[in-house]
């Protein structure tokens, strides 16, 4: 990531958190998630990178569910570096394969239920 990249997302979330501070008529989320997804070629790199996020965090690693991850958090503000492993994109793209392949039942038109 380039020094210029760095300073336009800083400078976006401050310009957000201005103006949502200006206009409290307009919603908030619940929460908000600023992930860094490291690029390697293999779970090995990928996992050093994360490594050296956590330490710089001062966070510990999570693995669950295919992902290696570390994060802080600042109230409902999370930024976590997380890797999706092989294993896990493997899965993601077999169940993917499978798309379109399914379809559901109707869902009965509940206007036309409440009409009668």
């Amino acid at each position: 990531m380039n020094d210029n990249h760095r300073s336009a997302l800083i400078a976006g979330l401050r310009a957000l958190a201005d103006f949502l501070d200006a206009n409290p008529a307009i919603p908030v989320p619940r929460s908000v998630y600023a992930l860094h997804f490291p690029h390697g070629a293999t779970d090995a790199e990928m996992c050093a990178e994360v490594d050296q996020i956590a330490e710089l965090l001062d966070a510990p690693i999570n693995q669950e569910f295919g992902h290696y991850g570390a994060s802080i958090r600042f109230g409902p503000v999370e930024y976590k570096a997380v890797a999706v492993l092989a294993a896990r994109r493997a899965q993601y793209e077999a169940d993917r394969s499978y798309e379109g392949c399914i379809q559901p039942d109707p869902i009965p038109d509940q206007n036309a239920a409440q009409a009668a």
